[in-house]
């Protein structure tokens, strides 16, 4: 019995050893990628769909606390259609979408910021400080952070081919970022949690895309990545297998052969911008997967569709 029990904690020793050398060469391994992003700026989209699981919203929390440590600045758009959904269901407000935009009445635009700066931008706070860090919940409209225009949609009517004219109403996209407030969080060890509304030149208060809205803000700020977190690996082939590394210009001949489609089109058409606008480079990747932005960021391997200029 004495032999069993020592050969057993020899087994677990061995074990613990193994496991403890796999996570130093791990470390070993994001060295050069600690070294490589210390200091820079990361700008994260974090999706609606993603905010609905409690284990997935922890693990987000406690990746963008860890990049906080490491003395990486991170800065969180957050998005909300479903949250958006559910609630003008609840209130019995109908919705009506053009190419995927929500046609924002007042009342729907009302609706929309309740829940994009109130419930969601605080749930979001909440998580990180209970990962063990600090964030400033607010909203493109604090400190004039954006400024909105309204966003004119123009559409291919099926039978005629004329082109169409459609008002979107409250619905908006970045004209001008005034980074100062984003400086100043991250300088005081802050993270920016930011909910996509903006005000524009009129006045009036804008629901912007919350994609966009990410690659505007990481375009400004010269971010080394804009992460847009969504519910799909990456970029997949015909073959539906992943595309790792792409271009503008291969972008561009996949949308044009019909390999993408659909919502993938306008989030690509939003990493090309903010790479050829200063963003280091864009990934597209699954945001289900656990820590899919670290595997991404400190492995050699990735997790995701990195987009290039």
């Amino acid at each position: 019995m004495a032999g069993g029990t020592m050969a057993t904690n020899l087994d677990f020793s061995d074990a613990y050893r193994q496991s403890m050398l796999a996570k130093a060469e791990t470390l070993v391994e994001a060295l050069p990628y600690l070294q490589r992003y210390a200091g820079r700026t990361f700008v994260v989209k974090y999706g609606g769909h993603a905010m609905g699981n409690p284990e997935a919203a922890r693990d987000f929390a406690e990746d963008v606390v860890l990049l906080k440590a490491i003395g990486i600045n991170p800065v969180v758009v957050h998005g909300g259609g479903p949250q958006i959904g559910a609630m003008l269901k609840k209130l019995g407000v109908e919705s009506r979408f053009v190419d995927g935009l929500r046609v924002t009445d007042a009342a729907t635009a009302e609706i929309a910021e309740m829940v994009l700066s109130g419930r969601i931008n605080k749930e979001l706070v909440s998580w990180i400080a209970a990962a063990g860090g600090k964030a400033l919940g607010i909203s493109g409209k604090d400190a004039g952070l954006v400024t909105a225009t309204k966003v004119e949609k123009v559409i291919i009517d099926p039978d005629s081919g004329d082109e169409l004219s459609v008002d979107l109403g409250f619905v908006g996209e970045p004209s001008r970022i005034d980074p100062t407030i984003l400086h100043t969080a991250s300088a005081a060890g802050i993270i920016p949690v930011i909910a996509p509304i903006g005000v524009g030149e009129d006045g009036c208060t804008y629901n912007i895309n919350a994609d966009t809205m990410a690659g505007a803000i990481a375009a400004e700020l010269g971010a080394a990545r804009l992460f847009l977190l969504t519910d799909v690996p990456g970029v997949l082939d015909k073959n539906k297998q992943l595309l790792t590394d792409l271009t503008p210009d291969d972008i561009a001949a996949l949308a044009a052969e019909g390999t993408i489609s659909g919502g993938m089109i306008p989030k690509l058409e939003t990493c090309v911008m903010a790479v050829k606008a200063g963003c280091e480079a864009a990934v597209v990747l699954d945001g289900r997967v656990p820590h899919a932005m670290l595997l991404e960021v400190f492995t050699a391997r990735g997790a995701g569709t990195l987009i290039r200029a």
